[in-house]
């Protein structure tokens, strides 16, 4: 309950700020926004479930948007119905919660640009949002969509050139006692994009016993036309093997202690000709994937289907691999948006 009051009163102070920039500028760059969203899953093969739907949700979207040359800021407040979540096991939950707030300050110099934001934002490398992110997503996600990440976090960037650079301070919780520090560049020759990251959980140890986890990870991308391109990721995690994490303020390790991963994943976006607006294919491999998820494939696959349908919505159907290759799933996902 802390929690929300606290995403309410911060909500409350971006709107505020938000209202406040817009007026000031005299711009017509203030806007709200917002989406219906409908989503279902389906497992296309045994897996002991009821003959319905294995996952759905009917959610909305609603925030406001304010872009200038000196600050950027959103807000996007996520809706469920009443029903949602209205379990025995789970009668108390946020029906609406703030999903992403941030405000960005940017300021444009002789020596490049240099920006700073702070809030709740994603910072999602992947292109059709299923596999990648390395560097912040568990291992353990997989599937439809499940790319999306957020973090409570400060941040400051430098862009010139060819190059951008962010430095990220993340955070688990409101006080910062608890967290981690993110590092990226980007490179952008042409068509070409090259980008690399580092995170580690550094804030963790600093008032509590915590295991250290380091990823590393590197993504390219290269277009050779609209819509024709290869894009993938690599990346390096390990967690050390020295605390002893038995101690009463101790953190879990994010992974097991003294564990190695090697992931990674390739994409390919195929052109349709306008029969769809994007068509991508992707392949992942994590050695040891059963460590994480019990009984899982080293190998996933999934195929995105995506169709705009007019200026207001689109649709995103998935056929992809749950816990074996073998394993065929089918999602999708509608969403009705405000212009």
């Amino acid at each position: 309950m802390n929690q929300t009051i606290s995403q309410i009163l911060i909500t409350t102070a971006l709107v505020s700020s938000i209202c406040s920039a817009a007026e000031s500028a005299n711009e017509k760059t203030f806007k709200l926004t917002g989406n219906v969203q409908a989503q279902a899953i389906k497992s296309l093969y045994d897996n002991d479930a009821d003959n319905t739907l294995d996952n759905s949700f009917l959610r909305a979207n609603f925030g406001a948007k304010y872009d200038s040359d000196r600050l950027s800021a959103v807000i996007n407040l996520r809706i469920f119905s009443p029903a949602f979540g209205n379990t025995i096991e789970d009668k108390n939950y946020d029906k609406i919660t703030a999903d992403t707030y941030y405000a960005n300050y940017k300021w444009g110099t002789e020596y490049g640009k240099f920006n700073i934001q702070f809030g709740r934002f994603r910072t999602d490398w992947s292109v059709g949002g299923n596999f990648g992110t390395y560097v912040d997503v568990a291992l353990n996600k997989r599937g439809f969509l499940a790319r999306d990440y957020q973090h409570d976090a400060v941040e400051f960037g430098y862009e010139k050139g060819i190059s951008t650079f962010k430095a990220l301070l993340g955070t688990y919780d409101a006080k910062f006692n608890t967290g981690y520090v993110r590092l990226e560049e980007a490179l952008k020759f042409g068509e070409a994009k090259v980008s690399a990251a580092y995170r580690v959980n550094a804030l963790d140890p600093i008032q509590h016993t915590a295991q250290l986890t380091h990823r590393v990870a590197g993504r390219a991308s290269y277009y050779f036309q609209k819509d024709l391109g290869l894009y993938g990721e690599v990346a390096f995690i390990a967690t050390g093997d020295g605390e002893n994490l038995k101690a009463n303020n101790a953190i879990k390790s994010e992974y097991a202690q003294d564990s190695r991963y090697i992931p990674f994943f390739v994409g390919l976006e195929i052109p349709t000709a306008g029969f769809l607006s994007n068509l991508y294919a992707e392949l992942e491999y994590i050695s040891n994937r059963d460590e994480l998820q019990e009984g899982a494939d080293g190998i996933a696959w999934t195929v995105s289907f995506i169709k705009k349908i007019n200026d207001y919505s689109k649709i995103q159907v998935n056929v992809y691999s749950e816990k074996k290759a073998s394993n065929v799933a089918l999602a999708a996902r509608f969403t009705a948006s405000l212009k």
